[in-house]
């Protein structure tokens, strides 16, 4: 299957290209930036317009809508531009795939989406409440699983809708709270934890995040799917790996609490266990030792030419 992934050079966007490589499927990369591979087909068009979406889109099989301004700082920095992405993009992408007859539309959604419930116990069944994002991005991502599904109503356009958990992992952005603590510590810095440091998430490693993209497709999967980590982890214990791994550390500074911070669910992945036979392989020790291992690499000196 010739697979379209927007994002695709992005943090997640590159591993699902591998996997999707590796599972034998051929791929094209839908992205400003170029690939981390040039063994793949590059299309940077501007996907917010519904003729550039239609053009970028030409001869694939099935998409993968990665692509998003998912930086909540960004965001609220640019409100309009970030809507005009997440869901302008969204939008022409969808009407390509409709005109097309695209066989497969995958839609990144987040677990923040359930922020917007009362529930702390939660499944992919689970009513949101129209008044309860906190955030844009929140509002944006269920606005989006919104116009997914609407599409599938009205033009029986198969799509399945991916929460993902926090991911973690090789490559992930510099400004997300593992790698930032990482860099802190590395330069004997404090790590800054706001409040008691017990709010948790359950991080999933982005390998095991790129596989349920592959399983989706092998199955033709769809619907909602939870792809939540293995354990909670509080961000506590997170500063307090990291330091455990780096010596010279500067310790752990504790800040006032942040208002509105999310505070996370208990999300259920059953359905993906259920219909994709997929649970988190990986734990978060492991997880991270592989995360650290890249980083350091990554800002190791580099050897200066004689």
């Amino acid at each position: 299957m010739h697979v379209a992934v927007t994002g695709g050079s992005g943090f997640i966007g590159s591993h699902v290209v591998d996997h999707l490589l590796r599972a034998g499927h051929t791929v094209c990369v839908l992205d400003l930036k170029p690939p981390h591979r040039n063994d793949v087909d590059w299309r940077a068009n501007d996907l917010r317009t519904p003729e550039e979406a239609l053009e970028a889109t030409r001869g694939c099989d099935a998409i993968m809508h990665l692509a998003a301004m998912a930086n909540v700082n960004d965001v609220a920095a640019a409100p309009y531009e970030s809507a005009e992405l997440n869901l302008g993009a969204t939008a022409a992408l969808l009407d390509a795939a409709r005109r097309h007859g695209i066989s497969h539309f995958v839609f990144a959604s987040t677990v923040w989406v359930y922020e917007a419930s009362d529930d702390i116990h939660v499944d992919e069944t689970t009513p949101l409440r129209p008044d309860g994002a906190k955030h844009l991005y929140t509002a944006e991502k269920i606005a989006g699983e919104l116009l997914v599904n609407a599409y599938s109503q009205l033009f029986d356009l198969p799509v399945t809708v991916l929460r993902y958990g926090i991911p973690y992992g090789p490559r992930m952005r510099e400004q997300l709270v593992i790698p930032i603590f990482i860099k802190k510590a590395l330069h004997g810095e404090p790590l800054t934890i706001s409040g008691d440091g017990k709010q948790y998430r359950n991080f999933i490693y982005v390998e095991d995040l790129a596989d349920a993209h592959v399983r989706v497709l092998d199955r033709h999967a769809t619907g909602t799917f939870n792809l939540e980590g293995p354990k909670e982890v509080a961000i506590i214990e997170v500063a307090e790996a990291i330091n455990a791994r780096i010596a010279g550390n500067g310790g752990i500074q504790r800040m006032e609490a942040r208002a509105g911070d999310y505070q996370g669910r208990v999300v259920s992945r059953t359905h993906a266990k259920d219909v994709l036979d997929w649970e988190p392989a990986t734990g978060f020790e492991s997880g991270l030792d592989s995360t650290l291992d890249w980083f350091i690499k990554q800002w190791a000196p580099q050897p200066q030419p004689a």
